[in-house]
């Protein structure tokens, strides 16, 4: 059979420097660090203690107050941009044919606020069985998608993808695929996470994963620089609206670009250690492009993992010069994670969204904080280094790592009828 096209048409994200898509695709172009103090738990006795937290996010103003109190955090966040995306998209959610449009979401961790929430109060009540009648629908992930679909009336596919880091990037190919091959006509996908909690934090630490440059915080999160030390982590959401290109084009939508291909794999390696030669990753970039009919003289840009990490920052160059060897010194490469941490499952679906605004603008936002390259690194390659390149984008790919080794690439290119 001949597979469907699909395009974006509508975006929506919560992020740690703006709320809404236009706020944080100008402070991505200013080169704004989203980094500070914890101040959802007091963090005095951990070893990192800032992060990149949502500002000025105020759930009374995108849903009822009772409704939100039977949600995780990570649930309001994707319900959030949810609003958003599909008013930028110009559907009339009223009248679609709601057996058609699904909704697939990608979290890492699901409703971890909601857990450590309750942890706490039953330690402080001396461990007095007292529990909400909403928890479990809280800490369920797939609650995510479901109270999206519930607000909606979305009947189509529904269910949430869990992949670590790479979890958004999983939902995107997955709505794609779907409605490739005729099973909607509209997919709601992308990623959430709320996981800024005392576990996530304190367990990152004992793994040495996290940047512990406390008294500098918004100078923490520096891919590729010798002196990186880890990641910072975010919260937010990001979400795509999806389209088979006939019905985009049949309703006179405003098109951003084209998802042509998604490619993935698995380092089968390590649990927490990317393959040290970027194995996995080459695979799942390789998949990508075969999955378009491209190679890879074709792309211009490469929003990286980058996560400021010593062995995963390596790995990441490591496959990007194996598959595309010499053409590296053509494209642009950045982190957007340097500004807004490392959002977990959600990143693949904000950092598309950052592509995709470089798509329709013609220009690249910097990677900030990277002073001193790698001597590891390819030293020649432009990493966008603390300023914006200004660059017609056709074709752009978004990598995500994840934990347990896996791998997504995602492909958007320039729409063309």
């Amino acid at each position: 059979m001949e597979l469907k096209r699909v395009v974006v048409t509508g975006l929506g994200a919560l992020t740690p420097i703006g709320l809404g898509v236009e706020s944080y695709w100008h402070a991505l172009l200013q080169g704004v660090s989203g980094a500070g103090p914890i101040t959802h738990f007091d963090p005095e006795k951990f070893k990192t203690r800032f992060a990149c937290e949502l500002k000025g996010f105020d759930v009374d103003n995108y849903m009822p107050r009772k409704e939100a109190q039977r949600m995780d955090p990570c649930a309001q966040y994707a319900l959030a941009s949810t609003m958003e995306a599909l008013a930028d998209s110009g559907l009339d959610v009223e009248h679609i044919d709601k057996d058609r449009v699904g909704v697939i979401i990608g979290t890492g961790v699901g409703g971890f606020t909601a857990m450590m929430e309750t942890a706490n109060v039953f330690v402080e009540n001396g461990r007095t069985p007292r529990f909400s009648p909403y928890l479990l629908l809280k800490v369920l992930a797939d609650m995510v998608s479901g109270y999206i679909s519930l607000r909606y009336g979305f009947r189509g596919p529904n269910y949430v993808t869990s992949a670590a880091c790479a979890s958004a990037g999983n939902a995107i190919g997955d709505a794609m695929n779907l409605i490739r091959l005729g099973k909607a006509d509209v997919i709601v996908s992308g990623g959430t996470e709320a996981a800024i909690v005392e576990a996530a934090v304190g367990g990152f630490d004992a793994m040495r994963a996290l940047s512990v440059r406390n008294d500098d915080p918004q100078h923490a999160s520096r891919p590729f620089d010798k002196d990186r030390d880890g990641f910072v982590m975010g919260e937010g959401s990001g979400i795509l609206i999806l389209e088979e290109m006939e019905h985009a084009l049949a309703r006179g939508a405003r098109i951003y670009a084209e998802l042509a291909g998604v490619g993935m794999s698995a380092d089968a390696s390590n649990a927490t250690a990317p393959d040290p030669n970027g194995g996995g990753a080459v695979h799942s970039m390789h998949n990508a492009l075969d999955d378009a009919g491209l190679s890879p003289l074709d792309v211009d840009y490469i929003n990286m993992h980058g996560t400021s990490t010593q062995l995963g920052d390596v790995a990441e160059c490591r496959a990007i010069q194996t598959l595309f060897g010499d053409h590296a010194l053509d494209m642009v490469m950045n982190s957007t994670k340097s500004m807004i941490g490392h959002l977990l499952g959600a990143g693949p679906a904000v950092e598309s969204i950052a592509i995709l605004m470089s798509m329709r603008d013609n220009i690249v936002h910097p990677t900030i904080n990277l002073q001193h390259l790698d001597p590891a690194l390819p030293q020649n390659w432009n990493y966008a280094a603390n300023t914006t390149v200004q660059k017609v984008v056709d074709v752009a790919i978004s990598n995500s790592f994840g934990f347990g080794g896996h791998n997504v690439t995602l492909l958007y290119k320039r729409f063309q009828p």
